[in-house]
């Protein structure tokens, strides 16, 4: 790789922030491969989205592809959503257990679930697995107030949860976002301060919403809902090598070009 640019501090994995959090939405074993050869030292973990590893050919080799370049990869929420509507909770920790799948994710998106009941289940999944709850409403009539976010979000990584993701969806037009794509900033700001944004995993599937996050917050700023081929777009982002956030990580600083310049003018100077 090429290094011979002052670009923002990026942690090394495994990491706690700056975390690249990226949707499979179902794609092939050779495609993935393919994609990790360019991207693997970016993605921190991987969700298997929505119900995609449930229907999946050749889902145990592909677990095990991203777990032989140390990459975590979970089910998407809606399995969980799914799992409790038919009672079958155990079955799927079994399940989750003999695929050696060690994330989960629980959340609310769709279903109705007191929220305590909910926090039940991060408690007891807690105990062996590693917890991403969500929080937020995939169905943009459903709002939550602000206090809702903050309180849910804080009461969840109380019973357990590692991360909490900010719900955007895979389009990124609701929960954070509105139906245009535009962050909810008051909403994302009270929620920040409240948990501390190194708690929080912001879905951002959206090249706009990336780099208002990445502005926002910096470059070790955790987004999810990924897609794996704008993976490395992201990271130019929060490197600033993407016209995006070029301003905000390389501002002019008077550095004198003239010498650069000559030569690459064929310039000679008098000494």
């Amino acid at each position: 790789m090429l290094d011979f640019l002052d670009t923002p501090d990026r942690s090394a994995k495994p990491r706690e922030e700056g975390i690249t959090h990226a949707l499979d939405d179902g794609v092939g074993v050779d495609e993935v491969r393919d994609r990790l050869e360019v991207c693997e030292e970016f993605v921190d973990i991987v969700k298997l989205g929505w119900g995609t590893g449930y229907v999946a050919d050749r889902l145990e080799e592909k677990i095990a592809l991203y777990q032989r370049r140390d990459i975590p990869v979970y089910f998407g929420g809606t399995l969980f959503e799914v799992t409790i509507r038919q009672g079958r909770f155990d079955a799927m920790v079994e399940e989750l257990s003999e695929l050696g799948v060690e994330h989960v994710e629980v959340s609310t998106g769709v279903i109705d679930l007191e929220h305590e009941e909910k926090c039940g289940y991060v408690d007891r999944l807690s105990e062996e697995f590693t917890v991403l709850s969500e929080v937020g409403r995939k169905d943009a009539d459903e709002e939550l107030t602000l206090e809702e976010w903050g309180g849910r979000a804080e009461r969840e990584r109380e019973a357990g949860a590692w991360k909490v993701i900010m719900e955007g969806r895979a389009g990124g037009d609701t929960g954070v976002y509105g139906d245009d794509g535009d962050v909810k900033a008051g909403l994302i700001e009270h929620t920040a301060e409240r948990l501390g944004a190194d708690s929080i995993v912001f879905e951002a599937p959206q090249t706009e919403q990336q780099a208002w996050f990445v502005e926002r917050f910096g470059p070790e700023v955790n987004l999810g809902n990924v897609r794996l081929d704008d993976v490395i777009p992201l990271e130019t982002l929060r490197r600033g090598l993407r016209g995006d956030t070029v301003e905000t990580f390389h501002p002019e600083t008077g550095v004198d070009r003239t010498e650069a310049t000559t030569e690459l003018a064929g310039i000679e100077t008098d000494d």
